[in-house]
């Protein structure tokens, strides 16, 4: 796109002119921060009188495997100016204790090596700072009920984590709501999704499974993804309930090791 639009003398404002796409938009795209939205390929190649040329890069992009996607994910979340996510297993990251993301950790691969380890905890930490500061993002997190019921790490990881949890649920620039199991079924299970927004109003969605993550862009699937988790927020406890059943939770865990046996002999 920047080739044929350098040829034909144009600035990215012109180009927005032909393509009624915002100017930030089109510099990620050319920047190659952002998949074209399905349109785009179609309006370019009458722009430049390019005879289909734009429509079959987009379809083989499109279909391209992208083994960077999780960095990618990462860029965009850093970018993003409001971040909702849904997670049906697992704690999510920017919300994970310590302990609870060194227990996921060991027991995702039990063979990793303490080095591993370290840097994989001190990574995710790392990535906390996101909801920090000034300009950290509005966020809204709904947890499965499910995630509520199955800890990492022992009675004591697990304390410390209800009690981070219990903290977040209403914040300065967050909510973090529970989707009970009364609901039943709904469109997200078996996965977890982030929407993300930018600066520049541009949206973008990541899907993840057990050992995979799939970037969307293009905006009717974006689009579909919110609906999915609009629907599951008019179900989720309120922030307020959502802390009173984690405290419940607490008050059934230890916050101290248990002692250990005397050995005998």
């Amino acid at each position: 796109m920047r080739a044929f639009r350098k040829a034909a003398g144009w600035s990215l404002k012109r180009l927005h002119e032909e393509v009624r796409l915002s100017v930030s938009h089109l510099s990620r795209i050319e920047n190659a921060d952002a998949m074209p939205p399905p349109e785009l390929p179609a309006l370019l190649d009458a722009a430049f009188g390019t005879d289909g040329i734009f429509a079959e890069l987009y379809r083989v992009a499109s279909h391209e495997r992208h083994p960077d996607q999780f960095q990618r994910r990462m860029d965009l979340e850093a970018r993003a100016v409001t971040l909702r996510e849904y997670s049906g297993q697992i704690v999510p990251g920017l919300l994970q204790t310590e302990g609870y993301a060194e227990a996921q950790f060991r027991t995702y691969n039990p063979r990793a090596t303490e080095a591993e380890i370290t840097k994989l905890v001190a990574d995710r930490l790392a990535r906390q700072t996101l909801l920090l500061g000034p300009e950290a993002p509005e966020y809204a997190i709904i947890l499965d009920q499910g995630v509520l019921q199955r800890g990492f790490g022992g009675p004591v990881v697990w304390h410390k984590q209800l009690e981070q949890l219990a903290a977040s649920t209403h914040t300065a620039n967050g909510v973090v709501r529970i989707l009970p199991f009364a609901h039943g079924g709904h469109g997200l299970m078996g996965g977890s999704l982030t929407l993300m927004t930018l600066g520049d109003g541009a949206q973008v969605a990541y899907e993840e499974s057990i050992t995979t993550g799939t970037l969307l862009e293009e905006s009717h699937v974006v689009l579909d993804r919110e609906r999915a988790y609009d629907r599951l927020a008019a179900h989720a406890w309120p922030p307020a309930r959502t802390a009173d059943y984690i405290h419940s939770l607490m008050e059934a865990q230890p916050d101290e090791q248990p002692p250990q046996p005397a050995r005998v002999g």
